[in-house]
């Protein structure tokens, strides 16, 4: 046996305390009673300076201290002594000034001190959804988007139903097989609705970690079971359907999101229509620039190849065969040429009748019988000239217009026939 704090073998008896033997330590004047383990425990449970033991209470209380307390085939009643006793030596070990000082103390403190605080980061938030099935319909491309909206992962799903309607079909097979935690109700007019508010209002005792609740049915009176869910510091989500689309309020914060159920995709708000068309018309644009570019580049490739050709066609040498021209298209070639000129020397009201009168009189001479009018003639002065016979008048500010000049000219008359005029020449 030795001495619990500074393991000497020089002790004496001191009296007696609890019926056992107190022993004083010579070394350092420690009282201490005798152990009540076996020797071949002491070896391993021995004290250290401090006071305590070097074992902790899972190695003090390992299988060979209860094997040997088999073995030696102890009674009830002295058990109950031994544990009385150990549970004494233990708490004067750690109620001893010398152990609350000590280093082993303080690493105890802090490890507790760790394990408090890392208890509520574990503690995550979920989601939960409540389901009117009589209600509102949730195919799984709709549930998935609900639990996108939702910060925390949806991991409570509960429908609420009369199961035995035939209305139903099987949807409580398809939503069991989703994860639902189905709820009969008995027939009757708003069952699911009361069974739904009575579930939903306490929700937070068996599932206390709850931070979000969908609250998924149309019927008005579930604006009740919101209002209370709010109150009770939750994020609520009611979720309802018109025609094609559900329409998801978040209670908390009054914003609003739609998902059209035909196309399987949330509906935009109409500023993100507006960035998407703008988006669109920005594309557009760059599209065309790229396009026009890519002509501009042929456009100037084609007129380099022409001027090559050009240069290898001057190159060439001069007796090269002349492509004879009919006589028709080569009549015809002077004729324009020769209107072109006349009409180059249009300056004044001389040069615009003089040339008035070659066209009436090339009319005439192929066919004699034709009567002209003011708009034929004036038609074919634009095929000559190239301008509106009005505009020619206005240039030359001969008046103001052509009809008005040819009844001012000396050198024509205008005569009525049906709602047009002919032009005579006088001369």
């Amino acid at each position: 046996m030795k001495c619990p704090r500074c393991e000497s073998t020089s002790y004496r008896k001191n009296g007696r305390r609890n019926d056992k033997q107190n022993y004083l330590c010579k070394n350092c004047g420690k009282q201490f009673l005798e152990p009540v383990f076996s020797r071949s425990l002491e070896t391993d449970l021995v004290a250290n300076s401090n006071g305590h033991t070097k074992a902790s209470m899972a190695e003090a209380t390992e299988v060979p201290l209860v094997k040997s307390l088999l073995e030696e085939k102890i009674t009830e009643k002295s058990l109950s002594s031994f544990s009385l006793t150990l549970a004494e030596e233990l708490l004067q070990t750690i109620l001893s000034p010398d152990w609350l000082e000590s280093p082993a103390f303080s690493q105890f403190i802090q490890k507790f001190q760790q394990k408090a605080e890392i208890k509520p980061q574990l503690e995550t938030g979920i989601s939960l959804l409540l389901l009117d099935a009589e209600n509102l319909k949730l195919d799984i491309n709709s549930e998935l988007f609900l639990a996108s909206v939702c910060k925390h992962p949806l991991q409570v799903k509960i429908a609420f139903a009369n199961w035995r309607n035939p209305s139903i079909g099987k949807q409580d097979i398809e939503l069991y097989n989703r994860g639902y935690e189905l709820v009969h109700v008995p027939e009757g007019k708003n069952s699911a609705d009361a069974k739904m508010i009575a579930i939903g209002a306490c929700v937070l005792r068996p599932y206390p970690t709850v931070k979000e609740i969908l609250v998924c049915s149309s019927d008005g009176i579930l604006i009740h079971l919101c209002n209370e869910l709010q109150n009770q510091g939750l994020i609520v989500y009611w979720v309802r359907r018109q025609g094609q689309t559900l329409h998801i309020e978040n209670r908390n914060t009054a914003k609003l999101t739609h998902y059209f159920l035909a196309m399987a995709t949330e509906v935009p708000s109409f500023e993100k229509v507006v960035e998407q068309i703008q988006d669109l018309i920005k594309n557009e644009q760059e599209s065309i620039n790229a396009r026009l570019n890519s002509l501009v580049t042929i456009a100037s490739l084609f007129k380099e190849r022409c001027n090559i050709n050009i240069k290898d066609n001057q190159k060439q040498p001069q007796n090269e065969e002349i492509i004879s021209i009919p006589e028709e298209s080569s009549r015809e070639s002077l004729q324009e040429e020769e209107k072109k000129e006349d009409s180059a020397d249009i300056c004044n009201g001389k040069a615009l009748d003089k040339l008035l009168l070659k066209i009436i009189q090339d009319i005439q001479t192929k066919s004699p019988k034709t009567k002209l009018s003011v708009p034929k003639l004036g038609s074919e002065l634009q095929k000559i000239t190239g301008e509106s016979p009005n505009s020619i008048i206005k240039k030359l500010k001969l008046g103001i217009n052509f009809t008005k000049y040819l009844e001012s000219s000396p050198t024509f008359t205008l005569k009525a026939s049906g709602k047009e005029y002919e032009v005579i020449p006088l001369l």
